[in-house]
C-alpha cells in the first residue's frame, strides 16, 4: 500500500475527523484514524464509539488498495508542521507506516484495521434535506441551555423534533429552556423526537458553516447521521424521554416590555461583574419609566445600573441568574428584545421582538 497526497488536501479531512478521536480511551485503536485506500480515493474514519466521522480525499495511488490505522494526534501534528503544499508519501510495511516529504522521514506504528470498530449499519426512518445555515441556526440558538453532566442524563443533550413542515430544537437544564423552530414548505415530515448527546451537538457546530448549501439528515431509532459532500457524521442518540417542555411554558405573563437588546446586554454585563461568582444573581426592578439593575457579592460590593424603559404596569422586582439572561441576549439576532413577565415568582419568556423563531424561558431566582 503506497500513495501520495498534497499536505493541504490531507489536512482538511484530517481536521474534520479528528473531533471524533477519543482522547483518553482504554482502547488504543480509538486514538487512531482508519485510512481506506480504494483506487484513487482515500476515506478517513475516526470514532469514539459514540460519534463516527468519515471524510474523503483524492490521492495518487501507487500500490494496492488496502486499509490501515494511524495514530491521529501524531499524524495531525506532523502534517501541520510540514511546509505548505508539500507532497506526502505514505507507504505501509508490516505494522508501521512510513511518511516521506522532501527531506523529512517519519515512521509511525499502526494497529490492525480489522480491529477498528464500525458503527453498525442502520437505516434512517426519517430523512430530509436542510441548508447548513438552517441547521446551524437551530443548534446555535439553543445549545447553551443543554445540561452538563446532569444525573438526568436525557438533559445532557438536545431534542431534535420533526413534524409536518417544521423542525425544532429544544434544550433545557431544568433552570432555563430554549426552543427554536424552522419551517420549510418543501418538507412533509412524520412526528419524531430524538435526543442528540452534548458531544454530538458541539461536534455538529464545529463541522457546519453558515452557508446555503444543502446537507442530508437521517434520523434512526438509535442514531442521527448528517451527510455532506465532504464528510459523513454519525452520532448515537441518548436513550431516554425528553421532558414535555410545553407544560412548563408560562401562560400567565401579562406584562410585556420591549427594549434595545444591545443596550440591555451591556448594562447586564457590567452589573454581572459584581454579582456573586457562584450564583450570578442580579435584581431587576421595573417601574413605569425605569429599569434598575442591582448586583452585590459576599464582599459587600455593589453594582447599580439604570435603563429608561416603557413599563405601564405596577412596579415589579425579579431576580435572575444574569448568565442565563446574557446567553439568551447573545443568541437573539433581532435588535429589539421582548420580555413577557407575570410576577416575582414566575419564569420570564424572552424572544426577539420581530422574528419569533426562537423562544427562551428563564426561571427566577430568590435573592
Amino acid at each position: 500500500m503506497k500513495f501520495s497526497i498534497n499536505r493541504e488536501l490531507l489536512l482538511k479531512p484530517l481536521l474534520l475527523v479528528s473531533g471524533a478521536v477519543e482522547r483518553k480511551s482504554t482502547l488504543p485503536i480509538l486514538g487512531n484514524i482508519l485510512f481506506s485506500v480504494s483506487e484513487q480515493s482515500l476515506t478517513l474514519t475516526a470514532t469514539d464509539l459514540e460519534l463516527e466521522m468519515v471524510a474523503y480525499a483524492e490521492i495518487n495511488n501507487q500500490g494496492a488498495d488496502g486499509k490501515l490505522t494511524i495514530p491521529a494526534r501524531k499524524l495531525l501534528d506532523i502534517c501541520k508542521s510540514l511546509p505548505e503544499n508539500s507532497l506526502i508519501t505514505f507507504s505501509a510495511q508490516d505494522d508501521t507506516v512510513k511518511l516521506s516529504s522532501g527531506r523529512s522521514r517519519y515512521s509511525l506504528s499502526t494497529l490492525p484495521a480489522t480491529d477498528f470498530p464500525n458503527i453498525e449499519e442502520w437505516k434512517g426512518d426519517v430523512e430530509f434535506n436542510l441548508l447548513k445555515s438552517e441547521l446551524l441556526r437551530l443548534i446555535e440558538s439553543t445549545h447553551f441551555s443543554m445540561a452538563n453532566q446532569d444525573v438526568r442524563y436525557y438533559l445532557n443533550g438536545m431534542s431534535i423534533e420533526s413534524e409536518g413542515n417544521e423542525i425544532r430544537s429544544v434544550a433545557t437544564d431544568g433552570h432555563r429552556l430554549a426552543i427554536c423552530k424552522i419551517a420549510n414548505d418543501s418538507l412533509a415530515l412524520p412526528a419524531r423526537q430524538v435526543i442528540v448527546p452534548r458531544k454530538g451537538i458541539l461536534e455538529i457546530i464545529r463541522l457546519l458553516s453558515p452557508v446555503d448549501e444543502e446537507i442530508k439528515l437521517y434520523l434512526g431509532s438509535n442514531h442521527i447521521r448528517i451527510i455532506d459532500t465532504e464528510f459523513s457524521f454519525t452520532s448515537k442518540l441518548v436513550d431516554g424521554r425528553f421532558p414535555d417542555y410545553r407544560r412548563v411554558l408560562p401562560r400567565n405573563g401579562d406584562k410585556i416590555f420591549v427594549t434595545d437588546k444591545e443596550q440591555l446586554r451591556q448594562v447586564l454585563s457590567r452589573a454581572s461583574i459584581l454579582s456573586n461568582e457562584k450564583f450570578k444573581g442580579v435584581r431587576l426592578n421595573f417601574s413605569n419609566s425605569l429599569l434598575k439593575i442591582t448586583a452585590n457579592n459576599p464582599e459587600q460590593e455593589q453594582a447599580e445600573e439604570e435603563l429608561e424603559i416603557d413599563f405601564p404596569y405596577e412596579n415589579l422586582e425579579v431576580g435572575f441568574n444574569v448568565s442565563y439572561v446574557l446567553d439568551v441576549l447573545n443568541a437573539i439576532k433581532d435588535e429589539q428584545v421582548k420580555f413577557t413577565l407575570a410576577d416575582a415568582n414566575s419564569s420570564v419568556v424572552i424572544e426577539g421582538a420581530d422574528s419569533g423563531e426562537a423562544l427562551y424561558v428563564v426561571m427566577p431566582m430568590r435573592l
